[in-house]
């Protein structure tokens, strides 16, 4: 809260935010000058009519007064000429009774002329009067003007210090970006050399050590060196419970340099590593590629190519890890029909029930081999739907980059003259306040020259 001063009655009063904002625009405004010049205009106007309309009537009464003793002087002058021959004996006493009422009139006359004077005199002192309450308001406007001058002075340093301070949080934050951007391009450099032929096999292969092989130590992860039949892939992945083998993958590493003359895609080695599945018994076959980088297919998740080949699917080395998980868990999910296929085999059984236990058991296992497969889809639509939120994610940042670079670019196109374009007001405003800092500036260096210990130090800055 803010106080004001009336400059009439002189209380003091509060005024909110809102309300004093809107006396400053009202000071700012140049209506304000024009009003008060026009209304100092109207005042002197009114009381000189009022002084001229005084004047007029005490004229006026003074005349109308004159004319009545005229009219009564030159009725007396006939009664007294009609009289005369009556009168001649009461002369004497009229013409002093006459000379007694000239001097009544006479007196009246001086003492109008008195009133008259005392009038404009009146008249004189409230035009002062007033003049110096018009003056004493203009003084306590310009007193309000610069008070306000000053505040927006203060207002426009906070706000270059608030501008300092959103700049530099602003470089801050592309700063921080900008070592986020170059560390993934030297990240993407890094894969691009390191992952090519055999080095992504090494990558594949410490991952599956460092994160696969402490939850299931007993599993089998190698390389297919075994080339007997003409063709080998490159890891094979087996796991067994109580003996059982309940899953197993082919796994096939692709990646060339991005300054390969020609570039493969992923369905080029798709017919290849079936041939390989088949002939080293793998239920499942996984194209582990770097392949297609710019395909957003491939970019965004397991890519499942059943359709193409039986079990086939191909993923990104990111989905390494977390695929293998998936085939598991899916798997085990399988594994007690599995034994029970086993031990069904291995047990003599009755000849006219084993058909009919056969179909049972074939309506059973595919029923829940359906239930798995939906589940496993379920299980792939979920890694897609996060895979796209990461990627939302991800478009999100971008565009908050974006969105900081296009608040820089209209900081640093803010400007005074943009501020005040149709705006004569707070132009003027700002070129009177200019005009001062630059004579403040032109005075302190004057006093500086004049200084030569000032002088030797600005000197020596």
């Amino acid at each position: 809260m803010k106080e004001l001063k009336c400059p009439k009655c002189g209380n003091v009063f509060q005024v909110d935010e809102a309300d004093y904002a809107s006396i400053v625009s009202q000071v700012k405004n140049a209506e304000f000058d024009a009003e008060v010049s026009r209304r100092l205009s109207e005042l002197h106007e009114r009381h000189k009519a009022e002084q001229e309309l005084a004047t007029a009537k005490t004229e006026q009464s003074f005349l109308t007064q004159l004319n009545k003793k005229q009219l009564e002087l030159g009725a007396k002058d006939a009664e007294i000429e009609r009289l005369k021959s009556q009168l001649q004996s009461i002369e004497a006493e009229k013409k002093s009774e006459l000379t007694s009422a000239l001097a009544k009139k006479d007196q009246e006359i001086a003492q109008l002329n008195v009133t008259i004077a005392q009038n404009d005199s009146k008249l004189q002192l409230a035009l002062m009067e007033e003049r110096s309450k018009a003056q004493q308001t203009v003084q306590q406007k310009e007193s309000e003007i610069s008070s306000l001058r000053s505040a927006v002075e203060l207002e426009k340093k906070e706000a270059k210090i608030h501008e300092a301070a959103l700049i530099k949080q602003h470089e801050e934050q592309q700063r921080m970006m900008k070592e986020q951007v170059d560390y993934y391009k030297d990240l993407k450099t890094k894969m691009s050399t390191k992952m090519v032929g055999e080095t992504l096999e090494q990558h594949c292969s410490i991952e599956f050590e460092q994160y696969i092989r402490p939850m299931m130590p007993d599993a089998y992860f190698a390389k297919d060196n075994d080339a007997a039949d003409g063709s080998k892939g490159d890891f094979i992945f087996r796991d067994f419970e109580d003996d059982t083998e309940y899953i197993s993958i082919m796994f096939e590493m692709k990646n060339e340099m991005d300054t390969t003359a020609s570039k493969h895609k992923n369905d080029d080695f798709l017919k290849k590593l079936d041939e390989d599945r088949r002939k080293k018994g793998c239920e499942f076959a996984v194209l582990v590629s770097l392949l297609e980088a710019d395909n957003d297919l491939y970019n965004n998740g397991i890519v499942n190519k059943s359709h193409l080949y039986p079990k086939m699917y191909v993923i990104r080395p990111q989905f390494f890890v977390p695929f293998i998980n998936l085939l598991v868990q899916t798997s085990k999910k399988t594994l007690e029909y599995k034994k029970q296929l086993i031990l069904a085999q291995s047990k003599e059984v009755d000849v006219t029930n084993f058909e009919n236990q056969l179909e049972e058991f074939k309506d059973r296992f595919g029923k829940n081999f359906r239930l798995a497969s939906e589940k496993f889809r379920t299980a792939i639509d979920e890694i897609d739907k996060t895979i796209d939120h990461l990627q939302k994610v991800r478009k999100a940042l971008v565009g908050s980059e974006d969105n900081l670079r296009l608040a820089n670019d209209k900081t640093e196109a803010l400007t005074i003259r943009k501020l005040t374009y149709k705006n004569p007001t707070m132009k003027a405003k700002f070129e009177e306040a200019r005009k001062v800092s630059e004579a403040i500036e032109i005075e302190n260096l004057s006093d500086n020259a004049n200084d030569p210990l000032e002088a030797e130090r600005v000197e020596k800055e």
